[in-house]
C-alpha cells in the first residue's frame, strides 16, 4: 500500500487531519511537520529527505504550497497528489505588506492575539463545529509557537510561483476545496484544476478554508477515491 505523506497548513499540526488520520489507519502515513525552516524550498527539501522513497501526498493550505514544492523538485517521487484549500501562485504584495506588522507583533508575545483577531477569523464558515474548531486552531498555534510562526510566514511571504510545476503534473490529483473558503477562493483551484487537465475539482459545500475538520466525512470519502486512482 503505498504511503500517504500529509503536510498540515500554517501553525496547524497532525491534529488538522485528525478524522482522516482515523480513516486511513491501515495505510502507512506520515505527517511531514512544516516548522524546520524559512523557505517553502528548505521545508520541501527537509521532507523529501525523510518520507519514502514514492509515496502520495497531499497537504492543505502552506501544505498544499509545499506539495508543490515538492512537485518541482522530486516529480518522480510522488504516485498522487492532492491539494486542498490552497494557492499555486506567489503571494500578493497586499498580502506580503501585512507579514512585517504579525512578525512583529508575534515577537513581541502576541502570538495568540494575531491568531484569534487576524487568522482565525477567515479560517470557518459557519456551521455547528465552528467553535469547537476554532478552539483546536488555537491549541494547535499555541503549541507550535512564535518562532514557527515567524518561519513560516517568511516562507509564504517569499514563495515561488508553481503554475509551471503544475502544468507538468502528470500523476492523479486532486483538488479539493470548501466553497466558502475566502483565503483561497474556488476560482483558484479553478485555474489549478485547468493546469492539470486530467485533475478532478471538488468542492465541498458548507465548508471553509479547513473541510478536512469542517465536512470530515465528505473529505476523506474525496482523498480515498483519489487514493484508489
Amino acid at each position: 500500500m503505498t504511503p500517504l505523506v500529509l503536510l498540515p497548513g500554517m501553525m496547524c499540526d497532525g491534529r488538522l487531519f485528525g478524522p482522516q488520520i482515523a480513516a486511513f489507519g491501515a495505510r502507512p502515513l506520515h505527517l511531514a511537520p512544516l516548522t524546520g525552516a524559512d523557505t517553502v524550498q528548505a521545508l520541501a527539501a527537509q521532507i523529501l529527505a525523510d518520507a519514502p522513497p514514492r509515496f502520495a501526498l497531499a497537504g492543505l493550505s502552506m501544505g498544499g504550497i509545499v506539495a508543490m514544492e515538492i512537485m518541482a523538485q522530486a516529480p518522480d517521487r510522488v504516485t498522487h497528489l492532492a491539494l486542498l484549500d490552497t494557492n499555486s501562485r506567489a503571494e500578493l504584495p497586499e498580502v506580503q505588506a501585512r507579514r512585517a506588522p504579525q512578525i512583529a507583533s508575534v515577537h513581541a508575545g502576541g502570538l495568540d492575539a494575531v491568531m484569534r483577531d487576524e487568522m482565525k477569523p477567515n479560517y470557518l464558515t459557519d456551521g455547528p463545529n465552528r467553535a469547537a474548531i476554532l478552539d483546536l486552531c488555537m491549541d494547535m498555534a499555541l503549541a507550535l509557537g512564535p518562532q514557527v510562526f515567524v518561519n513560516q510566514s517568511l516562507a509564504l511571504r517569499d514563495r515561488p510561483d508553481q503554475q509551471e510545476t503544475l502544468a507538468r503534473v502528470t500523476v492523479p490529483t486532486l483538488i479539493l476545496c470548501g466553497r466558502q473558503d475566502i483565503l483561497c477562493p474556488v476560482e483558484r483551484h479553478e485555474r489549478m484544476h485547468e493546469l492539470i487537465p486530467q485533475s478532478t475539482l471538488h468542492v465541498v459545500e458548507n465548508a471553509g478554508h479547513l473541510p478536512t475538520l469542517e465536512q470530515p466525512d465528505e473529505t476523506t470519502a474525496a482523498l480515498r477515491r483519489w487514493l484508489e486512482a
